[in-house]
């Protein structure tokens, strides 16, 4: 529960350390602000706060124009204490959860019952599933309007509503004024081409680590890493474009621009950027845990700000893993890259990734690979095929693991890798990976076993995902 008393000293002093953690709402005006608004501060009579930008829109408050909620970068800090949630708020990211009536087949598909899916939400957010994708979509309508030229028929869509009465309506509710009074005069563009928005997140942020895990892996034809941006071609329900990012420290952010056909993927696109460059994640606090041990103490020194690198897509991310099988990083690199050139349709600005569909009926014999491995892709292909929402977390680490371990070719290294950069799993170890236990040794001591490192990991739970990304970067920035 939030101290009411404590958190007004947070907004007293407008710590920016508290951004994110808790909103407050004011009586007097309706309003509900981040703690470090530039309007002077209410009477604590007057304040409510709240855990979530969510929990002060279901009670009747409204985003301050000021403060703007919708750039506060979202904080997992309390990811890890439920799975469940995580994994509903990034379903809800993607736009999986348009309205009340589909919070049934919502919770289904989470393997949880609506009513318990609702207190899961109340007990870690204070406000429910609708209200909180609700909020996204109003916020990020919002955000569109602030900073793109898109013009009003094509924000609507772009957020996610299902009509532009319904998206009136809203704004209306909550503004007290119509969406186009809040351009303040931005020209609007004629199509989504190119459509530019800010991601933000909390800092620090170590940019040059993340993009030189990207750059070491970059597939030809698929991306191109150059010393500040990240460019990829993408594809999203049958339709193909790119994304380019760029780092912007000074804002705390990361501008995303997004070329893409259907301006209504433009939510779900940009929910892929966030977990790709693991914008969510609060590593301060991340940091702190595994600083209490000796052997990370240096590196989270080193790489405050090291993030771990997801993946844009889950079956994708398969085949990166199974083609890095015991060869370097360069020679899986190589292998991915032969087989997009095999597999992979040509677009204008290079080739697309190809989906299990592609990968099952291409001929592997060019790839060069031992028979086993490519029995493994063609598993993993068929496999996907079967179960389109294979890659995503289950209830728990262990049934997210044993669910790829049951595809023939799969091990424990590759599901765990898979868990961790695909299924998101903060918790997730690949404990018998060589350049693991090589990070674990330090300077003078002595190579750990794989049950002697799982050992010592227990203490760095439920955040081993970020303890091995420490040990792989290594302790020098």
């Amino acid at each position: 529960m939030l101290d009411p008393k404590v958190c007004y000293q947070a907004l007293k002093a407008k710590d920016p350390r508290f951004d994110g953690r808790l909103f407050v709402g004011v009586t007097s005006t309706g309003i509900y602000c981040r703690p470090i608004c530039p309007a002077p501060s209410a009477s604590f009579k007057n304040c409510r706060f709240f855990r979530s930008a969510a929990a002060a829109q279901e009670a009747g408050f409204r985003p301050c124009l000021r403060c703007r909620p919708e750039l506060v970068a979202d904080l997992g800090s309390w990811k890890g204490t439920s799975n469940t949630v995580s994994r509903a708020l990034a379903l809800i990211s993607a736009g999986q959860l348009d309205d009340e009536a589909g919070v049934e087949a919502f919770a289904e598909r989470l393997g949880v019952g609506a009513r318990q899916l609702r207190r899961l939400f109340d007990q870690h957010l204070g406000a429910s599933p609708v209200a909180v994708a609700q909020t996204r979509r109003v916020l990020f309508a919002k955000q569109l309007l602030h900073e793109t030229r898109l013009p009003m028929t094509q924000v609507w869509q772009a957020a996610g509503f299902g009509s532009v009465r319904r998206f009136n309506e809203l704004f209306a509710q909550l503004f007290k004024r119509p969406p186009s009074a809040l351009r303040q005069g931005v020209p609007q563009q004629a199509s989504p081409a190119g459509v530019t928005v800010r991601l933000r997140y909390r800092a620090p942020y170590d940019w040059d680590a993340m993009l030189a895990w990207l750059r070491a892996r970059a597939v030809d034809g698929v991306e191109r890493v150059t010393s500040d941006t990240y460019f990829r071609t993408v594809l999203h329900e049958g339709e193909a474009g790119t994304i380019e990012v760029v780092h912007r420290p000074k804002d705390h952010a990361l501008a995303v621009t997004v070329d893409f056909p259907k301006v209504r993927a433009l939510a779900a696109l940009v929910a892929r950027v966030r977990r790709l460059f693991d914008l969510d994640a609060d590593v301060k606090s991340i940091g702190a845990h595994l600083a209490r041990d000796p052997l990370l103490k240096p590196l989270v020194r080193a790489r405050p700000g090291l993030r771990t690198p997801g993946a844009w897509d889950g079956f994708e991310l398969a085949m990166r893993a199974v083609l890095g099988q015991q060869v370097t990083v360069e020679a899986g690199r190589r292998l991915t890259s032969r087989l997009v050139e095999t597999c992979g349709a040509r677009v204008p600005a290079g080739r697309l990734f190809p989906g299990p569909a592609e990968v099952a009926r291409a001929d592997l014999s060019s790839l060069g690979m031992p028979r086993a491995r490519k029995a493994a892709l063609l598993s993993v292909a068929a496999a996907a095929l079967r179960e389109p929402t294979l890659f995503e977390p289950l209830a728990t680490l262990e049934q997210t693991v044993a669910r790829l371990r049951a595809i023939p070719g799969l091990g424990d290294w590759t599901a765990q890798y898979v868990a961790l950069r695909a299924a998101r799993e903060p918790d997730a170890f690949p404990c018998t990976d060589v350049a693991l236990l090589r990070g674990a040794q330090g300077k003078h001591g002595a190579r750990p076993t794989s049950a002697q490192l799982l050992e010592r990991a227990e203490r760095w739970r439920p955040w081993r995902a970020y303890a091995a990304q420490h040990l792989w970067t290594g302790e020098t920035p």
